[in-house]
């Protein structure tokens, strides 16, 4: 279960006086997610650096102890319970083990980049199944999720038998199972072995997830609120960049008209000239059309920057 904090402000610990931070632990996710982590971690200046101990790697920042590297099926009890204050796991994990953690913030990352994935079930393309309520009472199911396939049969009022699956679930059925529930994000790979989606359990994404002590004391709270913000941060610069231009003053008015920007443009006026200097951020999709129009509308040297990150 997810707790969902309020957004009520705590008063700032001052770091430069007394000692600095309260050495909060982390559990970041080993397998599909590791290297997405360790590189929003390397682009939000929070890099970690694996050791010969590829299972304990460093990190250069006064507010954290400990990086571990887990499982991330593991991550969401072990934050429960206490061993770490902070933790990067599925929301599709928290819920297959009944984790009471609280919900820091929303990762929308996965092992191909950014999106949600999907519990899905799937059975053989030449079956005659077209939803989870065709499938027949005592149908073998593989699955890594036990527990919530459980539920959602119960919930259908069909019995079936329910195998733990190890890996590889997809290549279980027809000969050894019936039917799989497992985590897709695009659905190729069932596919490719064919599978077809006939249902869909839940949706999931990345969580950054706090033990509910950790959260509810004044410095470890800061300390984790201050990693969220640059995280995000990241998250948020990713797939835009920022657009400056020079523009006369006479074509001033048409370009802002025109130009996309997060709230408003920023506009200063060259020194002693009839330009201005307009700067933006836009959508990097966007840039091979807006270049273009902008020209023609009349901007000038036009520059294309990348952006590291974006603090709200």
């Amino acid at each position: 279960m997810l707790y969902r904090p309020d957004n009520n402000s705590i008063p700032y610990y001052n770091y430069t006086k007394g000692k600095v931070g309260t050495l909060i632990e982390i559990a970041i996710p080993k397998g599909s997610l590791e290297e997405q982590t360790l590189l929003l971690f390397k682009q939000a200046d929070l890099e970690i650096k694996k050791t010969d101990r590829q299972y304990n790697p460093t990190i250069n920042d006064p507010r954290i102890k400990k990086i571990k590297i887990l499982r991330p099926q593991e991550i969401p009890r072990y934050v429960h319970d206490g061993y770490f204050d902070l933790g990067i796991s599925g929301l599709d994990w928290v819920t297959e083990s009944d984790s009471d953690v609280v919900e820091v913030a929303d990762l929308p990352y996965s092992k191909q980049g950014s999106g949600n994935v999907k519990i899905v079930i799937a059975v053989p393309q030449e079956s005659d199944i077209h939803s989870a309520k065709d499938i027949k009472p005592g149908s073998r199911v593989s699955t890594e999720y036990p527990k919530m396939t459980k539920k959602f049969f119960d919930n259908l009022d069909i019995p079936v038998e329910i195998h733990f699956s190890y890996g590889a679930t997809e290549a279980k059925v027809p000969d050894l199972m019936d039917v799989v529930v497992d985590l897709t994000e695009t659905g190729s790979t069932l596919r490719k072995n064919g599978l077809k989606i006939v249902d869909q359990i839940m949706e999931s994404s990345t969580k950054l997830i706090a033990n509910k002590k950790s959260w509810q004391d004044p410095l470890k709270r800061r300390e984790i609120e201050e990693i969220r913000t640059l995280l995000l941060s990241v998250i948020e610069a990713r797939g835009k960049v920022l657009l400056d231009m020079n523009v006369p003053a006479d074509k001033l008015d048409a370009i802002i008209e025109f130009l996309p920007s997060m709230k408003r443009p920023t506009v200063s006026q060259l020194y002693k000239s009839e330009y201005y200097a307009v700067e933006t951020v836009v959508s990097k999709s966007e840039v091979n059309l807006l270049i273009p129009r902008l020209k023609a509308l009349g901007a000038e040297d036009i520059l294309e920057m990348d952006i590291s990150k974006i603090v709200r």
